[in-house]
């Protein structure tokens, strides 16, 4: 009865699903050096790292260090801006808040696990998205009939 009550106990409590990318959790994640990610990640963004991260990219991950090492325990790091909308993200960004310019405005993009080796740029939108809605004056043939009240 005892051990029933017990498992029926931790059964109760949830359960998260630990985060992995191709196979490896995050931790190990973390520790791995450039050429090992390299491996993981698609092709295009393999020959990226193959042929060398740049200076502006790697500015942006210093600025990212800083920014996490300067938080309050427990607390969201300060946001970054960039316009670096190419920048492949790294498992070591997991956890920032970068401002992505979409060509207006800056948009607070907080990176998460699932975003490893997406780029910043798609996560921040460049246009609104039409909403249609009736058509306009002029917009057909058969409108130039309909008065103008």
């Amino acid at each position: 009865m005892d051990d029933a009550a017990r498992y029926a106990e931790l059964k109760k409590k949830r359960t998260f699903k630990k985060f992995t990318y191709r196979g490896i959790e995050l931790e190990a994640l973390l520790d791995l050096g450039n050429e090992e990610l390299a491996q993981l990640v698609p092709a295009r963004a393999r020959r990226r790292f193959q042929r060398g991260l740049k200076r502006k990219s790697m500015a942006l991950i210093k600025k990212l260090r800083k920014a996490k090492k300067e938080a309050p325990v427990n607390e969201k790091p300060a946001v970054v801006k960039t316009h670096l909308r190419n920048m492949i993200i790294v498992p070591e960004m997991i956890g920032s808040i970068v401002g992505v310019y979409n060509g207006k405005i800056f948009n607070s993009v907080e990176i998460k696990g699932e975003m490893v080796s997406h780029y910043l740029a798609e996560f921040s939108i460049t246009y609104h998205p039409v909403k249609h809605g009736r058509p306009g004056i002029g917009a057909t043939h058969s409108s130039r009939f309909i008065p103008l009240k």
